[in-house]
């Protein structure tokens, strides 16, 4: 699952998430439902610890799941880098959305007239898992 920069012909961070769930679909498997590997489920979390909310929980945890993750945190680049740590070569990296809506006073051109307008804003960050990270300290691994 690479993460790559949005080139006019490349898929939305919606449109990815949503195909991989299809293809999922399609191969029988119900990604929501979360199957048993012996270890804790957790809330896929920030690096600082906190929980990702949203539809970022459903897609990490759907990646984790396809890539066989056991450690609940993810991370950027930098991240890791100012942990001390480096994201093992050859790694590729999934993306994790960041979603905000917001209202803005637009003036209509031809009348003049002020009105507040919807706006919706959908960004795409690339993430790694604790476990395609070495030199992490242990609290970013679970305990087997």
């Amino acid at each position: 699952m690479a993460y790559r920069k949005q080139s006019p012909g490349g898929l939305s961070p919606a449109a990815r998430i949503t195909q991989e769930i299809i293809a999922r679909l399609e191969a029988g498997t119900k990604p929501w439902i979360q199957p048993w590997r012996g270890v804790p489920v957790s809330r896929p979390l920030r690096a600082c610890g906190i929980p990702y909310r949203g539809m970022n929980v459903f897609w990490l945890w759907m990646v984790a799941d396809m890539c066989g993750y056991a450690s609940p945190y993810w991370m950027t680049y930098n991240q890791a880098k100012s942990l001390g740590a480096q994201v093992r070569k050859g790694e590729k990296s999934t993306i994790a959305i960041f979603c905000k809506s917001y209202t803005k006073e637009v003036e209509a051109q031809e009348t003049g007239e002020k009105s507040d307008e919807a706006r919706r804003v959908l960004k795409a960050y690339p993430v790694f898992n604790a476990d395609q990270v070495e030199g992490l300290p242990e609290r970013f691994h679970p305990a087997a």
